[in-house]
């Protein structure tokens, strides 16, 4: 089976899945701003984290500007407990001054620009440029890149090295729900130790690559 109708598959099963905290503030609200700084509280977050600790944050400010008008500890408070929530309190100032400074207070759309942005990474940048704008683009996380080379899609050694293998394989169609339908695929299901090979909707055609034990 192609890697085109393996994620068609999974897409039908999605709706039963509980969605990605990014997903949850992409849709109540398009704003590239919005999904821009969940992002950045999502790094080694877990999303039932994320989510209250962004609903806490917005709720206080949901602009750059608003934004610079909160000390840092206010931030702190409102997003802990995410990982490493004081360092992620400076990196969110930091950015909503580069905003304001560089970019009139708007998030650029490209995932060169966004990358000039102090602490934002290509999976950050994708994120935003895919869900915030709608454009074509491919970002992988650890989720996205262990279950393609678990699939057999890719072999890859790297989140990025996977990326430029997708853009070789994957219909356009796909680019950009392929994370939405991995992360939360790759966390309720196709875990990394111990997946659920036994309810996968996709078990039959997946290489099982790497997998020594399953449930």
């Amino acid at each position: 089976m192609s890697i085109g109708r393996i994620i068609a598959r999974l897409q039908r099963e999605s709706p039963r899945w509980r969605p990605t905290a990014i997903t949850d503030v992409r849709e109540r609200s398009r704003d590239p701003f919005k999904i821009l700084i969940a992002c950045l509280l999502s790094l080694r977050t877990k999303d039932e984290t994320t989510g209250p600790a962004s609903e806490r944050l917005f709720a206080l400010a949901d602009t750059p500007e608003a934004m610079l008008r909160l000390r840092p500890r206010q931030i702190e408070r409102a997003i802990f407990p995410v990982g490493f929530y004081r360092t992620k309190a400076r990196v969110i100032l930091g950015v909503c001054r580069d905003l304001i400074d560089r970019y009139g207070g708007k998030v650029p759309d490209t995932i060169d620009d966004l990358l000039t942005l102090n602490g934002v990474g290509r999976k950050t940048a994708n994120l935003v440029v895919t869900q915030g704008f709608g454009k074509p683009g491919i970002c992988v996380d650890t989720h996205v890149h262990r279950i393609c080379n678990r699939l057999g899609f890719v072999t890859t050694k790297t989140p990025d090295h996977t990326e430029t293998a997708l853009r070789e394989k994957l219909p356009r169609r796909w680019w950009i729900p392929i994370n939405d339908l991995l992360v939360v695929f790759g966390q309720q299901h196709c875990t990394p130790l111990s997946p659920k090979c036994s309810t996968c909707p996709v078990a039959r055609e997946c290489a099982r690559v790497g997998i020594t034990k399953s449930r």
